[in-house]
This record gives structure tokens, C-alpha cells and sequence, in this order.
């Protein structure tokens, strides 16, 4: 039987019992709670990392459950408040009867969390659309089919009504593999690839340092998730004859979309990208050995150099190919530009 535990989160916690073995986590949720929640309401609480299974963070929906397994679940006091209709402005690409496409400012939440209630994307959608947008995600996350982090610029697509957002999110899920999904993102790094092209390949899972970051994990563990990021090399600034650079300019193409893949992926290279304090942390003593006003340009960038350039998707009325891409913001493109200015003297 479920049990709550009041106080600034209520938690609800549930022992599989021999009825849940092989069962999907959100199949069998659904059920054990039944009409609270319902099952599009969990599949998003499992996206946000709010179920946790013996402990440890889930957020794939099909994860098979064994007997005895101990499932909480997370319930924020923000997570039974509606989201407001704000007046924030939108970049829009694109929009007809069931999808828009943005382009997403760095700085600007997706949706409503724990302390982010207010001034999210979400918010400026339930202005700008009212009540056409998709509910699969819950009133959270309505027509929200994918996300960036708060601080990577770029392309995102909404979906505005549930058809729209079910053929989109099944795109998603297949990776581009058979269909037409491609995601293109630019980042300035760090240093410089081992080769001009390539593929990272790994498993990513919860950080054993810090529960809010991800990291690269054994495949046997039980929240590891396939990760893979193929990679080019665009630009080198203070290249060198040992075939190292101060840093360089590259596109990342995903073939998964995990939380943080490219952050991850970079970092675990060796080039970790610049301005990402959370995974290139280590790097930031680097800034202080460049020249004055290169150093000053990279100690106020606020962010990750990270910016989600290309989106192409099969439209879910009609199949036709939407291809969307958005230029870098000037904050971007006027560090590398300083990075380029250094090179040349």
C-alpha cells in the first residue's frame, strides 16, 4: 500500500510485491494509484527524476521491476499548483495547428519545477496558445515534447494538441534511426578532439557525487542509459603542432537525447565546454592563464557555449519534413569571435 510522508514534499512509497515483476514502472503506477495520478502524469514525474526504485533515480517509464523493489515517489508542493499565463515573448520559427517552434533564449526554464513555478517557457506558452496544447505531459509540461537545460539556446518544437505531441514524442523515441528526426547542436569547447570526427559512445547515469548531475557509469547498473553523440570538429583557435588547440568550435548531432548527453560527453573527451561550471568545472583555471581580454570575455560568459542549431521532424499531420535552424546569439557568437580575434593578434 502506498504510503505519504508530509512536510515540505509528500512522498509516496510502494513495495512491488509478486504482482509487479516484469511490469513497466509507469504500467504498474498507474495502477497502484489509480485515479490520483494518472498515467501521462506519471511518465512526466518519471522524465522530472522524481521516482526514485531502491533508492536510485529513474526516468525511463519501462523500467522492469523486480518483487520487493521499494518505489517513491516525489510529489512537490509546486507539482499540484497550475502553471500561470505569462506575457513572455517567444522567438517563433514556425506555428500552425498543432506544432510551434521556438527558438529558446538561454536563461529561460522549460517547465515548471521546484523553484521555477513562474517565468518558464511553459508559462509563455499557456499565454501565447491558451488552452491549445497537448496534455500527455501533464499540466506541468503541457505540449512539451522534448527540453533544453535552462541555460543551451536553440531550437525546440511544441506540440499543441495530444495527436501532434504522441507522433512527435514516438520520433523522439526512435532517435531519427528509421524517420527523419535530426538534432544539431554547436558548442565551443575546451581544448581539442582527438579527431576531426567522431563518436562518443557510453552509458550515462546519476552521479555518485551529486544526485542532480549525470555522469559516464558501467552498463550493469540499474539507471545506466545508452548514450551516444557524434561529433565534428568546425574550428581550431591557438592550434599547435602537437595537434592540440586552446579550444575549437564543434557540432554534436545526437543519436540518444539523455539529460546532459553532450555536456557529459564533452567533459568525458577532455574537452569539456566552455562556460559549464557543472561539468567543466575543473577547467575554469584555465581562463586565468589567457590574455586580458579573451580572459575577461570567457569569465562573463554566464553559461554553457551551448546552442541547439538544427531540428528537422516528419510533420505529425501530414509526414512532410520540417527542417528548422536557428543562428547563434550574439553572447555566442561574440566569444567566439573573441576566441578568433586572440588567434589573429
Amino acid at each position: 500500500m502506498p504510503r505519504d510522508n508530509e512536510g515540505t514534499r509528500r512522498l509516496k512509497e510502494i513495495i512491488a510485491g509478486a504482482d509487479a515483476v516484469g511490469k513497466r514502472l509507469d504500467q504498474w503506477l498507474s495502477a497502484e494509484l489509480a485515479p490520483d495520478l494518472s498515467r501521462s502524469r506519471i511518465q512526466a514525474l518519471i522524465a522530472d527524476g522524481c521516482v526514485t526504485v531502491n533508492g536510485a533515480t529513474i526516468r525511463e517509464a519501462k523500467h522492469k521491476l523486480r518483487e520487493n523493489m521499494i518505489v517513491t515517489i516525489v510529489l512537490d508542493e509546486v507539482q499540484s499548483t497550475k502553471p500561470q499565463a505569462e506575457n513572455i515573448p517567444l522567438d517563433i520559427l514556425y506555428e500552425d495547428d498543432d506544432v510551434l517552434v521556438i527558438n529558446k533564449p538561454a536563461g529561460l526554464v522549460v517547465h515548471p519545477g521546484s523553484g521555477n513555478m513562474t517565468g518558464t517557457l511553459v508559462n509563455a506558452l499557456i499565454y501565447h496558445c491558451g488552452n491549445n496544447l497537448s496534455q500527455v505531459g501533464g499540466e506541468l509540461r503541457p505540449g512539451i515534447v522534448h527540453r533544453l537545460d535552462k541555460d543551451t539556446s536553440g531550437v525546440l518544437v511544441i506540440a499543441k494538441n495530444d495527436e501532434a505531441h504522441q507522433h512527435l514524442s514516438a520520433q523522439f523515441a526512435d532517435h531519427g534511426l528509421t524517420g527523419d528526426l535530426e538534432r544539431a547542436y554547436v558548442a565551443l569547447v575546451w581544448g581539442l578532439p582527438e579527431r576531426p570526427q567522431g563518436t562518443i559512445e557510453t552509458y550515462l547515469g546519476r552521479s555518485s557525487r551529486d544526485r542532480t548531475k549525470q555522469a559516464v557509469v558501467k552498463e550493469d547498473r540499474e539507471d545506466a542509459r545508452y548514450a551516444v553523440t557524434h561529433y565534428t570538429v568546425l574550428e581550431r583557435f591557438a592550434a599547435k603542432e602537437d595537434a592540440t588547440a586552446l579550444a575549437s568550435v564543434v557540432e554534436c548531432q545526437l543519436e540518444t537525447g539523455r539529460t546532459h548527453q553532450i555536456r557529459v560527453h564533452m567533459t568525458h573527451a577532455g574537452t569539456p565546454i566552455v562556460g559549464d561550471n557543472d561539468y567543466g568545472g575543473a577547467f575554469k583555471t584555465k581562463a586565468n592563464k589567457l590574455p586580458d581580454e579573451l580572459r575577461e570575455a570567457v569569465q562573463k560568459f554566464p553559461r554553457q557555449a551551448l546552442h541547439a542549431r538544427l531540428l528537422a521532424f516528419a510533420h505529425p499531420a501530414d509526414e512532410r519534413l520540417m527542417r528548422f535552424e536557428a543562428p547563434l546569439p550574439d553572447d555566442f557568437q561574440n566569444l567566439i569571435n573573441q576566441f578568433r580575434k586572440d588567434q589573429h593578434g
